[in-house]
């Protein structure tokens, strides 16, 4: 059972935004088990649950890495037979740098390349931003308090977000990793976060 978008509006944004209060309760326990069994508690179980809850209702494929063609405006994500290999890999940088990066190097790391393979078929944007909540919190050994966290202000402040994982892809392309720009924007949004309480 679905909501379709174009037949509902109305229910399909109620779903979602319960699914989004449901994400979050989600995290919460992931970040809490992350900060008692380390960093290798982060794998891809916790991907497709976050995924899972952030589209339940409104995608039939919810918690599974696609398998099929996927276009996301003028980014081309890979072939989806490459996911579960770029996926591995993903995991193993994050494991192999969690106590060489910061917390936000970590948090953009994983929130740009998550939206560079796109994994899932809907909810990839939800699902990389609760996933990089996820790696800053764990790796700075805390749930960080704020009444507004991360996720929700990313998703008020597009602009600067969309340039900076940009920036990332274009260095990508020029066979750099450099994801500086994000980590900066989320540094810059992590501290209004911590400043309101």
């Amino acid at each position: 059972m679905i909501v379709i978008e174009e037949q509902d509006p109305e229910l399909y944004a109620q779903v979602q935004e319960a699914n989004l209060a449901r994400q979050y309760d989600l995290l919460t326990n992931c970040v809490e088990i992350g900060l008692k069994y380390g960093h290798t508690s982060f794998d891809k179980y916790v991907l497709w649950h976050l995924n899972h809850v952030a589209v339940a209702n409104i995608c039939q494929f919810a918690g599974r890495f696609r398998e099929e063609p996927i276009y996301v405006g003028n980014h081309k994500p890979p072939h989806f037979k490459e996911v579960p290999a770029l996926m591995d890999r993903f995991i193993s940088t994050i494991h192999e740098n969690w106590f060489n990066w910061s917390p936000t190097e970590l948090g953009a790391y994983g929130l740009w390349r998550l939206l560079w393979i796109h994994p899932f078929i809907e909810g990839n944007g939800r699902t990389a931003r609760a996933a990089c909540y996820y790696l800053i919190c764990a790796r700075a050994g805390t749930l960080l308090p704020g009444k507004k966290i991360l996720p929700e202000r990313i998703r008020e402040n597009r602009k600067p977000y969309y340039l900076a994982l940009q920036a990332a892809d274009h260095a990508w392309d020029q066979g750099n990793l450099d994801f500086s720009k994000l980590e900066a924007y989320l540094a810059e949004l992590l501290f209004a976060q911590l400043s309101e309480g």
